[in-house]
């Protein structure tokens, strides 16, 4: 039975209340490792190793730390196959996806941010005889960084680095269902020349050491990344303490197709977009809406090819794996129960896949669920499942497919398919989300700026963006 540690002043250290949380293998129902059950006392020690280490990682060159974040990434690569399988055993995902997108694209935050900070440069303004000002951008202090489950090095890296190229410290939690790769990460660290106390990990529920991160009163700004519920918690409890805080929350992202889209390639990716991740990414396109001329085709297209998708063991040849714990697959399977009482017409999936392996007998698995029949008012339509559930619905025209795609308190991304050009750009400019996507889905440039409108976020990560939010500017103005 594995022991993960917090990772407190450059050590590896048990929890202080010595309890331990039980760490289960999605795919296979079983504890496989104890993580710490850690409380506001570890939280204080973390944030207490983080502002002594302030003073020189703040002070330290630009250049230096560059170099120190350039050797995190280089630590990433090399275990690269070790970080991939830890991701698959915490999340169930195939371990395929781990060693495609997660491990490389978290290594890719560490090397981006660590070239980005050399090339954030201060303003300066001219007033003729008057003279001139100048803005500095300083670190803030000991920030908190909060992440989710769903791809959890990868998250916990777009916040990590970025906030300690700007030469702050941090107090960081991951989640207490996928700390595996965060743990593996603090031991890169060590051994890259992190000095002590720069990031400080400290596990557990959120309960007990997110509130505790989001209540210090000497944490200077919060970013967080989940659920719109726990967002609108730690707004509560940030806000009136004039904290700043940067929320990646909630989506139910529409994925409008129109008639005259390249049929083949909105089908195929929009497969990719509702079922990648067993449906457990922010960005995935739960409500698909596509134009009358094409509808009935699509629907049978699309089902025909969930129904070819393989669920199953993760370490094997398949295109989903498990749902990331218990409580998220009754989740789903309480959203499925909505399908008859809604109205709705259940086509394909919401079912256990047959065929397990004798290892993933216990295991936590849902084959895709396809639904249509159901308006854009219901719960269905409405609520963020994070699953793999996604409903169809038909529209006509540009008018009502805005309409439907507006239609959710909910604002993170769309994906809009069509070959007519003006189309684009005017439906794009009216869809009321925070990233769109078109004839495509999932590129992502780490210099532009990510984040939701509506219930999906405030702030924006990435980019000079998240650069800005994790300083904070100082005006000078000099007389001449």
């Amino acid at each position: 039975m594995q022991h993960f540690s917090n990772y407190i002043g450059g050590e590896l250290v048990p929890p202080l209340s010595g309890n331990y949380l039980d760490l289960i293998n999605p795919a296979t129902g079983k504890v496989y490792a104890q993580v710490p059950d850690s409380h506001s006392e570890d939280v204080e020690a973390a944030y207490e190793a983080a502002a002594k280490a302030f003073p020189a990682w703040a002070s330290m060159k630009v250049a230096e730390r560059a170099d120190i974040l350039h050797a995190i990434a280089d630590g990433i690569a090399r275990r690269h196959e070790e970080l991939a399988l830890a991701e698959t055993t915490d999340n169930g995902k195939p371990l395929k996806l781990s060693q495609r997108v997660d491990i490389p694209r978290a290594e890719s935050n560490f090397r981006f941010f660590s070239r980005a900070i050399t090339q954030f440069s201060n303003e300066s303004h001219d007033m003729g005889e008057m003279g001139f000002n100048y803005t500095l951008r300083r670190p803030l202090g000991v920030v908190g960084l909060i992440s989710p489950w769903n791809l959890p090095l990868y998250l916990f890296s777009w916040k990590v680095a970025p906030a300690l190229a700007s030469g702050n410290t941090a107090v960081a939690k991951p989640s207490e269902v996928t700390p595996y790769t965060a743990y593996l990460l603090s031991e890169i660290c060590k051994g890259a020349g992190l000095p002590d106390g720069v990031l400080n990990i400290v596990h557990g529920k959120g309960a007990e050491v997110g509130e505790a991160i989001v209540q210090h009163p000497k944490i200077k700004a919060i970013s967080f990344t989940g659920s719109t519920a726990v967002g609108k918690r730690i707004a509560s409890i940030a806000g009136p303490m004039f904290k700043k805080m940067s929320l990646e929350m909630g989506g139910k992202n529409a994925n409008v197709i129109f008639a005259d889209a390249d049929y083949e390639n909105a089908l195929n990716t929009s497969i990719q977009s509702s079922f990648a991740n067993q449906g457990q990414i922010c960005l995935c396109g739960s409500r698909i809406l596509v134009e009358k001329p094409i509808y009935e085709r699509f629907v049978e297209d699309f089902v025909e090819k969930t129904k070819q998708l393989k669920v199953g063991d993760p370490l094997e040849k398949v295109n989903m794996g498990a749902i990331v714990s218990k409580p998220q697959l009754d989740k789903d399977l309480s959203y499925l129960q909505l399908v008859k009482t809604e109205g709705g017409t259940l086509h394909t999936g919401g079912h256990r896949p047959e065929n397990l392996s004798e290892r993933c007998q216990e295991g936590y698995f849902l084959r895709p669920a396809v639904i249509t029949g159901l308006g854009p008012s219901c719960r269905l339509n409405q609520e963020e499942v994070f699953g793999p559930l996604v409903t169809i619905q038909p529209f006509e025209g540009e008018e009502e497919a805005l309409a439907l795609a507006n239609a959710t308190p909910y604002g993170l991304s769309a994906t809009l398919w069509t070959q007519h050009l003006q189309r684009a750009h005017r439906v794009a400019a009216s869809l009321e989300a925070g990233i769109i996507w078109v004839n495509s889905w999932l590129v992502r440039d780490l210099r532009t700026p990510f984040g939701g409108v509506k219930q999906s976020g405030v702030g924006r990560e990435g980019g000079l963006e998240v650069l800005r939010f994790f300083t904070e500017p100082k005006n000078v103005f000099i007389k001449l």
